[in-house]
């Protein structure tokens, strides 16, 4: 049993880091750097860590073990959240230096919905043993979607429901299709209307309620232990901002990433039945008797969660279709951010991206003649290329010159 001295004490440090995060990193527009990112991403996980031991030495036996289990496990789901986020963020069109807003609202408010659902699970699994079937279907049956080949048009689906949102919004609230900066409302024409920013706000608070579906009972087919769902939710959402800024680009080459995710939900899926069954008062089922079954410990599940991880994690990397599949996605991304002026005003992020995407374009010209024809298949994306690289060419002509003939 938790203390509420221990409790208000985790809240009033986890809010605090939310607060530093947006004062001191998200509040002044900017687009962070790949080191940045790598460093308070590092800083990020490194707290999460230093929790977890604390957890160990102070916490009760067993705790510790449960809160690792559910961290590593909530992070993998949160990855994959940043596929979902990548594709809104690049529908929208959002600039990069206000990406960071975009993204903290949303776990900020990942953090307050699954705050929620978390109490509410906490309450069913206390008051009915029953609860651990449901969650137990509900994992193997998401386990099962994500094997299935069409198993993309999940978010196909989440798009259709967050542009259902969007509409109605827009049959509420005025709206304009131009960004203000960072505002959530500005003025057309002296009336006050709604900015994109909002809008996509709204898309990712819708996605991420979807997502807690999933991960709520995943965590608690690790532990019933509240603090510990708690914290080691909130912890893994810590530094997925920064997370999105160092993997992007590198999201795409974790091909079988969805593969390890199902595989990890199915496991504890059986978990949770097997610990269900162990726990059983259903009267259909052995009379309402506990049925004798062998359950998986937390130990066991930590293990085989890393284990899978690591599997998945380097056999995207060592693919030939992931680098294939990387390279093309990168240099259709890169050439639009490129040629889009409002999407990077800073010309020296201007530059990294188009340097970005020579090397995409570079790998592409290496990769083996079956997936390198593929971007002849592609007048399209030539097309992008080619202007980017006229774009270019002229830029850099034109600095030349005024360097060669100040004003």
């Amino acid at each position: 049993m938790v203390s509420t001295a221990v409790w208000i004490g985790t809240i009033v440090f986890i809010v605090g880091l939310l607060a530093f995060d947006f004062f001191f990193h998200v509040r002044k527009a900017h687009t962070p750097t790949l080191k940045e990112a790598a460093v308070w991403s590092s800083i990020y996980v490194g707290i999460a860590i230093l929790f977890g031991v604390g957890i160990v030495i102070f916490g009760p036996p067993g705790m510790g073990g449960e809160y690792f289990a559910g961290y590593v496990t909530e992070k993998a789901l949160s990855v994959d959240n940043l596929f979902v986020f990548l594709i809104i963020i690049t529908s929208f069109k959002v600039p990069a230096k206000d990406q960071q807003k975009v993204l903290l609202f949303g776990i900020v408010f990942a953090l307050i919905a699954r705050t929620g659902l978390i109490l509410v699970g906490a309450a069913l699994i206390n008051t009915f043993a029953w609860v651990f079937y449901i969650f137990g279907l509900i994992l193997l049956l998401t386990a099962g979607k994500m094997l299935k080949p069409d198993s993309e048009t999940e978010v196909e689906e989440d798009n259709q429901a967050n542009n259902f949102i969007i509409r109605f919004f827009k049959k509420i609230i005025p709206a304009t299709d131009h960004y203000d900066e960072d505002k959530l409302f500005t003025r057309v024409d002296g009336k006050r209307v709604m900015t994109p920013m909002l809008l996509v706000m709204v898309a990712i608070g819708g996605t991420d309620i979807l997502f807690a579906l999933d991960s709520i009972p995943a965590i608690f087919g690790l532990t019933q232990s509240t603090y510990v769902v708690f914290t080691a939710t909130a912890f893994s959402l810590m530094g997925l901002r920064q997370l999105y800024f160092l993997l992007d680009g590198l999201l795409d080459r974790l091909v079988y990433l969805s593969y390890g995710l199902a595989a990890i939900l199915g496991l504890i899926g059986v978990k949770l039945i097997l610990h269900a069954l162990h726990e059983n008062n259903l009267p259909f089922i052995n009379g309402g008797e506990p049925v004798d079954v062998i359950e998986i410990s937390t130990q066991l599940s930590l293990t085989l969660i890393i284990g899978i991880l690591v599997v998945t994690i380097i056999g995207s990397l060592v693919s030939p279709k992931g680098k294939a599949l990387t390279a093309f996605k990168n240099a259709r991304r890169y050439a639009d951010r490129y040629l889009d002026l409002e999407y990077e005003t800073d010309p020296r992020f201007r530059e990294i991206t188009y340097a970005r995407l020579v090397r995409a374009t570079a790998t592409i010209r290496l990769l083996p003649d079956k997936y390198r024809q593929a971007i002849q298949d592609d007048p399209e994306l030539l097309h992008k290329l080619e202007r980017a690289k006229a774009i270019h060419e002229e830029s850099t002509a034109n600095d030349a010159a005024a360097r060669r003939y100040p004003a």
